[in-house]
């Protein structure tokens, strides 16, 4: 592999997860490389139109960087499927509503719908967080290959609430592939809680995840409890335009005296019996 390569393009990520402009000095520490390394880099990210530089001396990245995440974005069929269901799941929860891919150990937020509700979670488009501690990611992560030697045994703790020991998020992700779907009690964002589903592909792939998220005083254990089959339902429905058919995997929880258990929804019941 080109060294070279592998360095520019790391220092490119770097810059572009940061929050404020860099200096050569900490760009220097954070990324283990020599200055006069990270100025021959920036000199070449900065030609090719990825960093600009301040008149302070330190680098920011452009929007060249989000003009090609967009192009990917966009061309992800599964997007432009999922949007109208995701708009009527808001409409009917009046919760913001994502739409999440697994990046190595961490969900990327490709598409959201706004709660209309004045007290909202705040997430944005593009943005990232550590799969084990939000329910798309839980939904995605729930069936990876490999999970035990995929999953760190150092988890970091985000909030009181973060699952850090690595039996119990593989216990909760064996819950998550029996009841099809995941929850967060607040273990990303302090106060932040959401639902979540896999959505499947013609392969029965699982491929991205939808989920509902806000606060804890709107989405107690029993309301996110009863808000499940309508997250199931709705990645159900973008599952089947993605080409994906029906199996014992497209069941919907039901709650019965505190214990989870899954049946067969009216309309998986009723596409069985046409198919």
């Amino acid at each position: 592999m080109d060294s070279t390569s592998i360095k520019a393009l790391r220092a490119l990520e770097w810059i572009c997860r940061h929050d404020s402009p860099v200096g050569v000095t900490e760009m220097s520490l954070a990324l283990d490389l020599g200055k006069s390394n990270v100025h021959r880099i920036l000199a070449t990210l900065k030609t090719m139109g990825y960093v600009h530089s301040l008149d302070d001396g330190r680098y920011a990245a452009t929007l060249k960087t989000w003009e090609l995440g967009c192009a990917v974005i966009e061309r992800l069929d599964f997007k432009r499927l999922a949007r109208p269901v995701m708009e009527a799941l808001s409409d009917e929860t009046m919760e913001t509503v994502h739409l999440s891919v697994l990046d190595g150990l961490d969900v990327v937020y490709v598409d959201k719908v706004e709660s209309s509700q004045p007290v909202r979670a705040y997430s944005r488009v593009g943005g990232r967080a550590p799969a084990y501690t939000v329910a798309t990611g839980k939904a995605l992560l729930a069936f990876q290959r490999d999970l035990e030697e995929t999953i760190p045994m150092d988890l970091e703790q985000y909030t009181p609430a973060t699952l850090t020991d690595h039996e119990a998020l593989l216990q909760e992700l064996s819950n998550v592939r029996s009841s099809g779907f995941a929850i967060n009690r607040g273990e990303w964002r302090e106060g932040i809680r959401g639902v979540a589903a896999p959505i499947r592909n013609e392969r029965a792939e699982v491929i991205c995840a939808i989920g509902i998220s806000g606060p804890e005083n709107r989405l107690s254990l029993k309301k996110m409890n009863a808000l499940a089959p309508c997250v199931i339902e709705s990645a159900r429905k973008i599952s089947l335009q993605l080409g994906y058919r029906l199996s014992s995997f497209d069941r919907r929880p039901e709650r019965n005296d505190g214990i989870e258990k899954t049946t067969l929804s009216p309309a998986s019941r009723s596409a069985r019996k046409q198919s």
